[in-house]
């Protein structure tokens, strides 16, 4: 009844297609045990579709809530969704356009997927196919087709059967259909040019060049350049001909290079071809003579895979910094992620901030240069954050071509980048001035005063608020004339009432070093201000005294009278009174002050 209501109706995707709902099945095939669980599937798959074209979203959500409690059989799924195209159609749009259906369309998409991968690395399918190579050549061009479904997971078995001294017959039929696999060859191929038969290579070699993507250039030139075979050599000079003419006289690492950055810019020739959340780096592991591999979730697949010809790169050339500061740059990305390190990483392994911190600043100012250009938040904050950990002048203000990247970096749409580029400049302690010097000042004072909000945490400014201000404190301690701190003077008074009490104390010690009659004053008053800490007032009279010594008495009448009052009073707390007196002593008053304190308590 509904089949024939939905195909009378032709409603959205479904149309007149609706009927071809029903599970393949050969011709006089026998009913199995699991026959009942394979109607029950088609049903609740056909009742899902039914009332989601329908709008009965509610109805439809109960029908794939079935299907995925029915724990189905992965490849029986994944055939009703071939045998109805558009009903997959339907499954992939909900996904994406209904927040009621998406969470559980995910799910079942899942399950497809599941079934595609299962039916793609199926070994005695693809075992199997291997060996109908070698038969009619009706069957090859069908094992062909079949180990083409199959992709990269073929190429391993297509290698180990080359490698079987017993199926020696079979080798010229395997190793012809190697290319036939096309692109997704690519990568488990050129990951096993790492082998020593040098037969199995030579036909890689060739395989590589008839498939003619450019992913294979650098591993083919490296060849070139390094392998003992002369053999080997030529074909490999021959198949980057037959890929790229334009090539021929390139390095091996400028090759990686360019792969390594279209991987880095996810270049579409470079993109996994698999609609799940992983996909494939390969290795060639020589305790086994084999390939293996490793999969890791699409979010870091291209970062990853951007890291290892980087390192091919700099296997090439050890020279090839370029590859270098690529690598951080994928690196700063892995991490954001925020997921765990692939496998193959191995336990301990350190983080970018600690390979950034260790490579110098050069290959940083390039990472940060790409950032800017690219507008990369996440590489520009990594290059910053490790610039400011361990640079100095002379490195800080490194010219990459025609720019200066951390300058550039002072004006970067972002806070954390902003804010830490001008920290990192402030630490370096710069000489000579600059132009842009008034931006440090006012990153580092927009920092201590910045406010929080909902892409700004109270934990992250206030942070940032103290590293700026201790690298305002250094400027102002090493007098530092190149950077002109007095620019923030009333950002640092304000801050004499911030909240926060270490803010409060880091700003005064700031101030003492301010040739300002405000700056001192306010220094004054939050060390007489009862309403702070016992702690805080000493620590305001101890920075007063810093501040006198500097700038001499800047304080009003009525500031020094209160401090007189302080020192003068017997009820006053000891240490406050203490530190009073010594600032009181630093301001160099006429002694007139002084008599009157002695007098005071004398007995006479």
């Amino acid at each position: 009844m509904r089949r024939n209501f939905l195909t009378f109706c032709g409603l959205c995707l479904i149309a007149a297609s609706v009927t071809s709902f029903a599970v393949y099945a050969e011709p006089n095939q026998p009913s199995s045990p699991s026959s009942s669980n394979q109607n029950q599937l088609e049903d609740n798959w056909n009742d899902f579709l039914h009332y989601t074209v329908l709008g009965r979203y509610d109805l439809a959500g109960g029908y794939a809530q079935k299907i995925i409690d029915s724990n189905p059989d992965p490849l029986q799924l994944l055939k009703l969704s071939e045998n109805n195209p558009k009903g997959y159609a339907i499954l992939v749009k909900v996904h994406a356009n209904n927040p009621e259906l998406a969470p559980l369309a995910a799910k079942i998409l899942d399950i497809i997927e599941q079934g595609r991968y299962q039916r793609r690395t199926a070994a005695d399918i693809i075992t199997e196919e291997i060996e109908r190579l070698s038969s009619t050549v009706r069957g090859k061009y069908t094992a062909i087709e079949r180990l083409r479904n199959s992709g990269e997971y073929a190429i391993p078995y297509m290698l180990s059967a080359m490698a079987d001294e017993s199926r020696k017959e079979e080798f010229p039929n395997i190793a012809s259909a190697l290319s036939e696999i096309g692109r997704p060859a690519v990568r488990p191929l050129v990951a096993s040019l790492e082998m020593e038969n040098t037969a199995i290579k030579a036909e890689v070699i060739r395989a590589l060049g008839k498939i003619g993507y450019a992913e294979a250039l650098g591993y083919l030139k490296f060849i070139v350049e390094n392998d003992k075979s002369e053999q080997l050599k030529d074909l490999a000079a021959a198949s980057i001909k037959q890929i790229d003419s334009s090539s021929t006289d390139k390095k091996a690492a400028e090759m990686f290079f360019q792969t390594a950055d279209n991987y880095y810019y996810k270049a579409d020739s470079l993109m996994p071809v698999t609609e799940g959340n992983t996909a494939n780096v390969w290795f060639w592991s020589k305790e086994s003579s084999g390939l293996i591999r490793e999969a890791v979730s699409k979010k870091y697949f291209t970062e990853l895979m951007s890291m290892r010809t980087c390192e091919w790169a700099l296997r090439a050339d050890k020279d090839f910094g370029q590859a270098i500061s690529l690598w951080l740059a994928c690196f700063f990305r892995v991490d954001a992620a925020k997921i765990g390190y692939p496998q193959y990483f191995g336990q301990g392994h350190a983080d970018a901030m600690t390979y950034a911190t260790t490579s110098g600043p050069e290959y940083l100012h390039e990472a940060l240069e790409r950032a800017i250009k690219d507008n990369d938040t996440v590489v520009a904050f990594g290059a910053v954050e490790a610039l400011a950990r361990n640079a100095g002048e002379k490195s800080l203000m490194y010219r990459y071509k025609t720019s200066q990247p951390l300058i550039q970096a002072l004006s970067y749409n972002d806070k954390a980048v902003k804010y830490t580029a001008a920290i990192a400049i402030a630490l370096a302690e710069p000489s000579e001035k600059f132009p842009e010097s008034e931006y440090v000042v006012r990153n580092l004072a927009a920092a201590i005063s910045d406010t929080a909000d909902e892409n700004w945490p109270a934990e992250t400014k206030d942070a940032y608020a103290m590293r700026a201000a201790e690298a305002m404190l250094k400027l102002a301690q090493t007098r530092n004339q190149a950077v002109d701190i007095s620019a923030a003077l009333n950002t640092l008074v304000s801050a004499t009432n911030d909240s926060r009490d270490n803010m409060k104390v880091i700003a005064c010690q700031i101030l003492a070093y301010l040739t300002s009659p405000d700056a001192q004053r306010a220094i004054g008053d939050l060390a007489l201000k009862e309403g702070n800490t016992i702690e805080i007032r000493i620590a305001g009279f101890e920075t007063l005294a810093t501040s006198a010594k500097v700038n001499g008495n800047l304080l009003l009448e009525g500031q020094i009278d209160q401090i007189y009052s302080i020192v003068d009073s017997r009820d006053a707390d000891e240490q406050l009174r203490s530190a009073a007196a010594g600032a009181f002593g630093s301001l160099n008053l006429p002694s007139r002050r002084v008599k009157d304190l002695i007098l005071s308590q004398s007995k006479i």
